[in-house]
This record gives structure tokens, C-alpha cells and sequence, in this order.
């Protein structure tokens, strides 16, 4: 039986004035993010009609490894640096393939 990965989408909307600032600290974790055992896929996407709606679609190796991601110095670091920023907390939501 092949072994299945985690998928995630984590949905992030910011404060309408806000956007440039959002951005920054997002682009500043991804490197470290895709250096991280038991990434494979980590991709920030901006909504072309909503510049406010930022997207996470990310593929790790287990649920331990994005566990360990969640706990992470860089995305505690960014979770402080976007209070203030953001709309709301971040909607991550985590997913099996399927087929």
C-alpha cells in the first residue's frame, strides 16, 4: 500500500490595508518552511479579484512532520508578526487524497 501524504489548505484574509504588510511576512516564511523535513509542496497563492484572500496549499510527508511545521520557530514568529493584520485566525484545514 503506497503511503499517502497530508494535504493542507490554510486560508488567510487580511485587513484591506493591510495587504502589503501581510505579504511580506508570509513570503519571508516559505523558504525556511520548504527547508523543513517532510515538506513537499509549499505554495503561497494571492486571489487575483480579492488581494486581501492569501492561500496556503502545502503537501507533508506525515501528520508528525506538519505538527512539527505548526510548532515552528519561523511560523510562531509569523503568527506574532500578523496580529493586528489579519481579518480573522487562519483557516487551516488539513486533507487525505482520496484517489
Amino acid at each position: 500500500m503506497p503511503k499517502t501524504t497530508i494535504r493542507v489548505v490554510a486560508h488567510i484574509a487580511t485587513l484591506p490595508d493591510k495587504v502589503e504588510e501581510v505579504k511580506s511576512v508570509l513570503l519571508r516564511i516559505i523558504e525556511p518552511t520548504r527547508q523543513e523535513d517532510g515538506c513537499i509542496v509549499y505554495e503561497l497563492l494571492q486571489n487575483q479579484k480579492d488581494p486581501t484572500d492569501f492561500t496556503f496549499v502545502e503537501e507533508w510527508e506525515s501528520q508528525e512532520l506538519l505538527n512539527a511545521h505548526l510548532t515552528s520557530v519561523h511560523i510562531a514568529e509569523a503568527l506574532l508578526q500578523l496580529k493586528g493584520l489579519i481579518a480573522a485566525e487562519p483557516d487551516i484545514r488539513v486533507y487525505q487524497l482520496l484517489g
